[in-house]
């Protein structure tokens, strides 16, 4: 059976809920809704399992705090033996306006630390990931706030239709592979 690893991140605890940083996780919870499956606190990480069409799909929200994801990223990759191939890393990104979603083979980690973590620690950038924008609407020297700051109500209304398409992503990946679901989403306005 084909396997996927499908990895949100985010930082744990409460005080990080709803935060820009957690989109990756709020797009996971978003998914295991959808498909009526709960996260078990596991190894170096929430998981939650479901199968789309015979592939077994492996959801992680790592419970590493974002700096240090590559480690539980590594993990279950071995754990389950899942090639590259088949990692799907989902992150927030300030350099798209909120709610964008781009999805990408392999790249930089263009400066997110949760990226960086993963490519030094898996040795390559050569995986995909779906980067969903959160926009940039801070003053000089703020980044870090705004990255921890929490979506109000506004952004709300923008970004949750965007995980239904997220959600989508996913099922396309799994079900048909990065270079065929990037060219039928990235194009979409």
């Amino acid at each position: 059976m084909d396997k996927f690893l499908i990895v949100g991140l985010g930082n744990i605890g409460d005080e990080y809920d709803m935060t820009r940083h957690n989109t990756g996780f709020m797009i996971l919870d978003a998914f295991a809704e959808a498909s009526n499956i709960v996260f078990d606190d596991k190894r170096y990480g929430f998981v939650a399992e479901t199968s789309i069409k015979g592939r077994k799909v492996i959801l992680l929200k790592p419970s590493t705090y974002m700096n240090l994801s590559g480690n539980a990223v590594r993990y279950w990759m071995n754990k389950e033996n899942i090639d590259i191939k088949r990692l799907l890393v989902i992150v927030d990104d300030l350099a798209l306006p909120l709610g964008t979603l781009r999805l990408k083979a392999s790249g930089s980690n263009a400066g997110h630390n949760g990226l960086g973590h993963i490519q030094s620690v898996l040795g390559t950038d050569r995986y995909s990931r779906l980067r969903v924008g959160i926009g940039n609407e801070f003053e000089r020297g703020m980044q870090i706030q705004w990255v921890l700051g929490k979506y109000n109500e506004e952004e709300m209304k923008v970004l949750e239709p965007k995980f239904d398409t997220a959600c989508d992503i996913i099922r396309s990946f799994v079900l048909s592979g990065v270079d065929f679901t990037m060219n039928a989403f990235n194009k979409k306005k």
